[in-house]
């Protein structure tokens, strides 16, 4: 069975637990888009592994790990994830594919993204500075555009860097008064990024076509969330890529019809990082509760993330777009300790009820969340795998999720560690 994991919220739902999980039923696992702005953490034996590149799989020996063609790749990143990995014991040599079509983020979209955001002020939209819309830009706009197979091509990509540059430099000259960027600087990156990568470089596109014609088993991972997918999220606060299950098929170049469940992750709470409207967020006590005990603070950036109430019409919305077939709630020990719990399960926008998510952000940010309030509970969690263990309460909030999202809970998480999660 092909699976396909992702977020249905603003992304950070724990995602990359779910994946590892998953990855140990499965041959291949495959990271179709975004960049080195998405953070996924696993913890193993009490370990932590916090990934931006490598999928979330590549911590299980053993396992194929693909970075496709729709990822923008951090060369800087990737490298350092791969021998950090290695010097954790965990070899990449031989299962590791990174495609050739994927695109590459220089110095120079890190300028731009920095440039651009700094020019926003209190306009700005809260990339993560990772240099990703900009990467992606030129990825659309093709006439300075890098690809991960244009490193085994040195003496051919020299001249582009060149050309790249100046422009870059022009720009950034004209708009922002910058400093000029070294070209001689970059190319001698590139340089290191294709001996170091070249190994790792492939048609991964062949490769997981012949694995599917092979009787392979493959888990395509999603970065971000659904709700920050560029064409059907809460724009313009989204990221640069299709994170929903709509971008996996481009992404990968895997047709949507060979891949028999779409699994999609929500904290049984909701989360933000950035600016962009956030109806349940709850700036005050209960969210800096949710953030201390959910440890809410950004793998990529460290952010401290905004923390509101489960957002039923949200999550709904996700499970729509994405045709989900059940959903993994991740965080519901972070809530343990509360009396009283509420759950959005509608908006008021001028004076109407509404039911079905509205993507527009100018919309979205008039909602007034119509809320139920459930019953809370004060028992450790952590410890159970069954799910007739948990409190009544937990219980009973896990089934009105269910009943409010029209979608069965499958995996509950109870803690941070791959062993502390409830399968139904």
């Amino acid at each position: 069975m092909n699976s396909c994991v992702v977020g249905l919220q603003w992304g950070d739902e724990g995602k990359g637990k779910v994946v590892d999980i998953l990855a140990e039923h499965s041959d291949i696992v495959v990271r179709y888009g975004g960049g080195a702005n998405a953070g996924h953490t696993v913890v193993v034996g009490g370990e932590k592994f916090a990934l931006h590149i490598l999928p979330s799989g590549s911590v299980r020996p053993g396992k194929t790990c693909v970075i496709a063609n729709a990822v923008v790749v951090d060369p800087e990143v990737l490298i350092n994830e791969i021998q950090t990995l290695g010097r954790k014991g965990i070899s990449l040599d031989g299962r590791l594919l990174v495609s050739e079509n994927a695109h590459v983020v220089l110095d120079y979209h890190k300028q731009e993204d920095r440039l651009r955001e700094e020019s926003l002020g209190k306009n700005k939209i809260g990339t993560t500075i990772r240099g990703i819309g900009p990467c992606y830009a030129d990825k659309v706009g093709r006439s300075y555009a890098v690809r991960v197979g244009d490193l085994r091509d040195l003496e051919g990509l020299k001249g582009r860097i060149q050309n790249i540059v100046e422009y870059k430099n022009r720009l950034f000259g004209a708009l922002y008064r910058a400093e000029p960027l070294s070209a001689d600087v970059i190319y001698a990156k590139c340089v290191c990024y294709g001996e170091t990568l070249g190994p790792f470089i492939a048609d991964t596109t062949e490769f997981l076509h012949s694995s599917i014609a092979g009787g392979k088993s493959i888990l395509f991972e999603g970065a971000q969330g659904s709700l920050l997918d560029i064409d059907h999220g809460t724009f313009p606060f989204v990221t640069s890529s299709n994170s929903s299950p709509l971008g996996m098929p481009s992404g990968s170049g895997v047709p949507a019809k060979m891949v028999e469940r779409f699994i999609g992750v929500a904290k049984a709470y909701s989360t933000r990082v950035g600016g962009g409207p956030f109806p349940t967020e709850q700036d005050n006590e209960i969210g800096q509760y949710i953030r201390d005990r959910g440890n809410e603070y950004g793998t990529t950036t460290g952010r401290p993330r905004r923390c509101g109430w489960f957002d039923a019409v949200a999550v709904s919305y996700s499970v729509a777009i994405g045709a989900i077939d059940s959903i993994a709630l991740m965080h519901l020990d972070t809530l343990t300790g509360l009396k009283e719990l509420k759950v959005c399960k509608g908006y008021r926008i001028d004076g109407k009820e509404v039911t079905f998510f509205p993507a527009d952000a100018a919309r979205l940010g008039k909602a007034e969340p119509i809320y139920e309030t459930l019953g809370g509970w004060d028992e450790d969690i952590t410890g159970v795998r069954d799910f007739g263990a948990l409190p009544v309460n937990a219980q009973d909030y896990v089934c009105r999720l269910e009943e409010l999202t029209k979608t069965p809970i499958t995996m509950i998480g109870v803690g941070p560690e791959r062993t502390e999660i409830i399968e139904r």
